[in-house]
């Protein structure tokens, strides 16, 4: 795990890319440079420690810079004869490009952002991994470009200039939208994607090399009992191959959930006396208590983090400064807390990213097992928002009520607007208090709904595939990739494996949703391994008590930040509304209303503590 920086017709300062990056690379730092074209790499040691520097060359042609890791790698020497003089992954990467060319790709499981430089050709080829674990963004003016592993670098290297029209989709996404940024000329390399880069003529081709949509789209015929062997199967190859693809101990993140759980089970089998690390919060979302279970079946080196609100005051501008855009997910802050804690004691850690996407975790996906709810069907939506125009709304975010209430909101809703209240839900009902003319990347996000909605994919399968696209891919993946470097800290996710990622999608819907169950296939499957207290548990994760944070512990800051006149945010939502929602004059839930306070006090923290620290 490590750090890249590349440009082509712009000298890198390595010193300003140490200056904010070094975090992901602290052990060792180096570039190359050759005509126009210079890369530099800061390295995270944990494969081959002391034959993997970055840059690498072989054959006096090709040049990579390298961020992740290739799990099966060795595997793929043997499979294509490659002969090496080292036992990196690095390496392993360029044999695969100088062997086969951009078909290597297909064979690899593993996280990845790479860059590796054809000297004969003149040629520059960039990819990612098939989820987009790994993060690369790219500045493009037409004269020069220059890309990097985070925000923070690019604004660090040049003058970026904000982009407003983005930031429409953050007010509704609590993040920005697949390729979207919130600078001029910065875009993201799509997961799945790779670039080819004349360096002369600065000619771009990108192609999507994968698409979790034509998994979606098969359908595997298969016995429940056969898949829940198959799944078991590909997830102990996983967990097995991300255990041993490190020179340094590798742990677990543990919390009351299966995913979590099941990774921390079939983990101890390789690996005894494991080192497992969970948060624990007072009140309604502790979850140590049933972390604790699976340590003690599992008799691992277990750590609980006991978070501190009175650190959080002082914590929370730096945390989100991190990311070097607005991010919402609240979430950030306690991961932020456990990669710390866990960083003092090791360096690689495994954890459950993915499972609730590919199998169906999430209580929004069981009305869609029954009814497509992205259908335009004026019979059910017209009833429906009548009714959710006379209910009050719902303040208890986990209770039945609340969980109906939504509903009602999700059935009266059309296109995209379907979507966005089925997931985060931040401004819906609210869209009116967004200022007009921000709304240009809305554009792409409402073409790649109505391509999946027109489809052939069952309701569940088709909120699935959005959520993959766009809640793993901008929020969940970006999380836990800043929080876990932030502290040197490499994070693992066995359930978005190769071999997973091409085989859970296809399955029957009923193995995923079934009756009031989430999750079914994996419940089943954690009956093999797990407590039985564990099993009918709803989805857990690094929850917070973000109403709490509002009303206590951050309500000066987030009043300091948000209530200002002519903040950076009132040039997209209107100032009275957040002037209104501070003094609890919208007929609003609890939960909302703090959901957009945090929403607007990210924006503000990354205009003042990120964007403008260049």
């Amino acid at each position: 795990m490590c750090g890249i920086v590349g440009s082509v017709n712009f000298k890198l300062k390595y010193e300003e890319a140490d200056a904010v990056m070094l975090h992901r690379g602290p052990d060792e730092q180096n570039g190359f440079r050759s005509e126009n074209v210079d890369l530099y790499h800061l390295r995270l040691a944990i494969l081959d420690v002391d034959g993997g520097q970055q840059p690498m060359h072989i054959a006096d042609r090709y040049t990579i810079v390298f961020n992740g890791e290739i799990y099966n790698h060795q595997e793929l020497r043997q499979k294509f004869a490659l002969q090496g003089t080292s036992h990196s992954d690095t390496e392993t990467l360029l044999l695969l490009y100088q062997k086969m060319g951009p078909a290597f790709l297909d064979e690899l499981d593993g996280m990845f952002a790479f860059a590796i430089y054809d000297q004969q050709q003149n040629e520059l080829f960039i990819a990612r991994d098939r989820a987009g674990k790994k993060p690369l963004f790219i500045y493009n003016d037409g004269k020069k470009i220059v890309f990097a592993s985070e925000l923070n670098c690019l604004n660090r290297l040049l003058p970026l200039e904000i982009n407003p029209d983005h930031f429409y989709s953050y007010t509704r996404l609590g993040s920005f939208y697949r390729g979207f940024t919130p600078y001029k000329q910065v875009t993201e390399l799509l997961g799945g994607s790779f670039i080819q880069l004349n360096c002369k003529t600065l000619q771009i081709k990108e192609t999507r090399w994968w698409n979790i949509h034509s998994m979606y789209k098969q359908k595997r015929k298969t016995s429940f009992e056969e898949s829940l062997q198959q799944t078991d199967d590909y997830l102990e190859l996983a967990i097995k191959r991300r255990l041993e693809s490190s020179d340094l101990e590798v742990g677990c993140f543990l919390s009351g959930g299966i995913d979590s759980g099941l990774v921390t089970a079939i983990a101890s089998k390789y690996k005894p006396n494991l080192k497992t690390f969970t948060v624990s919060f007072s009140g309604e979302y502790d979850e140590a208590p049933l972390a604790r279970e699976v340590a003690a079946k599992y008799e691992t080196d277990h750590t609980e983090l006991k978070i501190s609100f009175s650190n959080l005051y002082n914590d929370v501008e730096n945390i989100i400064a991190n990311y070097g855009e607005p991010f919402f997910d609240d979430s950030a802050i306690p991961s932020f807390y456990v990669c710390r804690e866990a960083s003092r004691y090791l360096t690689v850690i495994l954890n459950g990213d993915g499972a609730d996407e590919l199998f169906g975790g999430y209580r929004r996906y069981m009305p869609f097992a029954h009814y497509d709810f992205f259908k335009q069907n004026p019979l059910v939506k017209i009833p429906a928002a009548l009714l959710q125009r006379f209910l009050p709304p719902g303040h208890e975010k986990k209770s039945s009520y609340n969980y109906l209430y939504r509903l009602a909101g999700l059935a009266s809703k059309s296109g995209v607007e379907s979507y966005l209240t089925a997931s985060v839900d931040i401004m819906e009902g609210y869209e009116s208090f967004l200022l007009p003319g921000t709304s240009n990347d809305m554009k792409q996000l409402e073409q790649d709904f109505e391509q999946i909605n027109n489809s052939s994919l069952s309701g569940l399968r088709k909120i699935m595939n959005m959520d993959f696209d766009t809640n793993l891919f901008s929020d969940l993946l970006v999380k836990m990739d800043i929080a876990s470097m932030a502290n040197s800290l490499e994070g693992r996710s066995p359930f978005l494996s190769k071999e997973l990622l091409e085989y859970a999608p296809s399955l029957p819907d009923n193995f995923k949703i079934r009756g009031g169950s989430t999750k079914y296939l994996l419940r089943q499957l954690a009956k093999k391994y797990l407590p039985p207290i564990l099993i009918e548990q709803p989805k857990r994760g690094f929850e917070v008590p973000l109403k709490n944070w509002i009303e206590h512990e951050l309500k000066d800051m987030v009043h300091d930040y948000v209530g200002v006149s002519g903040n950076f945010s009132c040039q997209f939502i209107d100032q009275t509304f957040i002037q209104q929602l501070l003094e609890k004059k919208v007929r609003i839930s609890d939960e909302k209303r703090a959901k957009i306070l945090w929403m607007i006090f990210c924006m503000e923290v990354w205009h003042k503590k990120s964007y403008k620290q260049q």
